[in-house]
């Protein structure tokens, strides 16, 4: 049975319940999905069978989802727990919001991951005994018993805490940085035997308050990476292990952990040529040096064309400051940016003024229309929470855990609760442009011709974009693989009350690596629930 809830947050909690869904007159709908999912997750990634991985820390002390009768992990050196009988990680059913427990053995606090081409998700570092481990989760059907695996036959050359991790062009994973790791490092390893391989430009960009932690990497179409650490970025060629560019200096201070701002990297479309980069927000420097919880949230956004010859810089500000946001790119090409705080920078409570209002970026738009301000939710989202879209086109909201333990009698509380936020393109009124997906084909290969069969309520003007969006592992304020393809179509073509449309699949792994992809149908911005297509060679 479940440990019971402090009777404070458990009132509180209830009385939300009365409050599944929130309407304002600003866009956007809230829904509770789940009262206890037993962990604060740190880490999350939605799977192929539409299903939630949630993962936090092992040393985290009793957690409120106990493992299976007779299922206890052993570790002498836990300071809070020797004899762990807690779950550290659940998978969540989206159908029937069921929540099962999964054992992870070593400590995960800060690590990274990101799917294989096989739809497995790897999971890479951590701290402590977790610092070289690789672990691996390959996912079943909801009512299956998949469960965390910890390689026995492989570690990581370099111990990565605070590292990021991307997919490549092959289907192997580079894996970034990390906290005093300035060097990158390949699953599965190389074969020409290099390990691990330094990439001075993390130690260039390191200061005293490490702002070179959890690096924003993004696999440009050309199939070089953009890594952004600090305030500086470089076109990075994995290949040759070799900076081929220096970006010029965002302005607006450091970026990445703790400072914590945000980034992605806008829809790929047209020819795949251009690959333009956003990253928004952060902390003002120094907060986190001086501790400091009310020094406000700067809200510049930086927007670069990072395959441009000579790329520069284009500022524009968000609504809101905002520390520890997340920016979730939405099946539409547009992006939301929610959870943070509008004051002070990432750790253990070191923010306040949790930011409650979803903002909708709009990267069409000129620059001074491209925010939206949307509808606020009630519950505090800021350090270690995540943001992840789903299949049907809302976006997860879960955890919350400011503290070095569970402490639910805090300002800030740890968040066991999951919400889900609709976009406005999920509001009733459009359900009569909204199109299904009838029929797809489970999987294409690069540069295929395939069709797509829709159905639309109501007649279809337009084209109707078909749009793969991957499954990223979000963490710390930034999706670890995040990326949203739009196809090559033909206009739809009526056939007995359903529309047909010729999709041509990515052309090549730089434009979308091998893996699962979430495939939406978008009629007049509105998109279908998606269906999952194994993208191949």
């Amino acid at each position: 049975m479940d440990a019971s809830f402090p009777s404070l947050w458990f009132l509180q909690a209830l009385i939300l319940t009365s409050l599944l869904t929130v309407h304002a007159q600003l866009p956007g709908a809230w829904e509770l999905l789940v009262l206890n999912a037993g962990v604060a997750s740190m880490h999350t990634a939605v799977t192929r069978f539409n299903t939630v991985v949630l993962l936090d820390r092992t040393n985290i002390g009793p957690s409120r989802k106990m493992l299976p009768k007779g299922h206890c992990r052993y570790d002498r050196n836990d300071a809070v727990l020797k004899k762990d009988c807690y779950a550290h990680s659940v998978v969540f059913d989206l159908k029937t919001n069921q929540i099962r427990p999964l054992m992870i053995l070593t400590d995960t606090w800060c690590s990274s991951g990101q799917f294989l081409p096989n739809g497995t998700l790897l999971q890479t570092g951590g701290d402590l005994d977790g610092l070289r481990k690789i672990r691996t989760f390959e996912p079943c059907e909801p009512d299956g018993f998949c469960d965390w695996v910890e390689l026995k036959d492989v570690e990581l050359v370099n111990g990565r805490w605070y590292a990021t991790n991307q997919i490549l062009p092959d289907g192997t994973v580079i894996i970034v940085g990390g906290r005093g790791t300035n060097t990158v490092e390949y699953y599965p390893p190389r074969k020409n035997g290099n390990g691990a391989v330094e990439l001075k430009f993390l130690s260039d960009v390191e200061d005293n308050q490490m702002d070179n932690l959890y690096p924003y990497v993004h696999l440009l179409p050309n199939g070089h990476l953009f890594i952004f650490a600090n305030n500086k970025a470089v076109m990075y060629d994995h290949q040759d292990n070799e900076v081929i560019r220096e970006y010029p200096e965002l302005l607006g201070g450091p970026r990445n952990y703790p400072s914590a701002g945000s980034s992605l990297m806008l829809a790929l479309d047209g020819d795949f040529s251009t690959a333009v980069v956003v990253i928004c927000g952060g902390a003002q420097y120094g907060a986190f040096i001086e501790r400091s919880t009310d020094t406000p949230a700067h809200g510049s956004c930086g927007r670069i064309v990072a395959t441009d010859p000579n790329p520069s810089w284009e500022m524009e500000d968000m609504p809101f400051g905002r520390v520890m946001g997340d920016m979730v790119m939405l099946p539409t090409g547009d992006s939301l940016i929610i959870n943070g705080a509008q004051t002070g920078t990432q750790g253990f409570d070191m923010a306040s003024n949790p930011c409650l209002n979803p903002v909708l970026y709009r990267p069409d738009q000129p620059v001074g229309l491209r925010f939206m301000t949307l509808n606020p939710g009630t519950i505090p989202r800021m350090y270690h929470s995540t943001a992840n879209l789903l299949p049907d086109g809302r976006v997860l909201l879960a955890g919350s855990n400011p503290h070095y333990l569970y402490n639910f009698a805090a300002e800030f509380p740890t968040e066991l609760r999951l919400e889900a936020f609709s976009p406005e393109y999920l509001s009733p009124d459009r359900a009569n442009i909204r199109p299904e997906i009838k029929g797809i084909p489970n999987m294409v290969r690069y540069g295929e011709t395939f069709e797509v069969s829709v159905s639309v309520p109501l007649p279809v003007v337009g084209i109707v974009e078909v749009n793969f969006g991957s499954a990223p592992f979000a963490t710390h304020s930034f999706s670890q693989g995040q990326r949203l393809v739009k196809l090559t179509v033909t206009p739809s073509i009526p056939d007995n009350g359903r529309y047909r449309i010729k999709c041509t699949a990515p052309p090549n792994g730089a434009v979308a690596p091998p893996g699962y992809y979430m495939a939406f149908a978008v009629n007049q911005g509105v998109p279908s629930v998606a269906r999952w297509v194994h993208l191949v060679a």
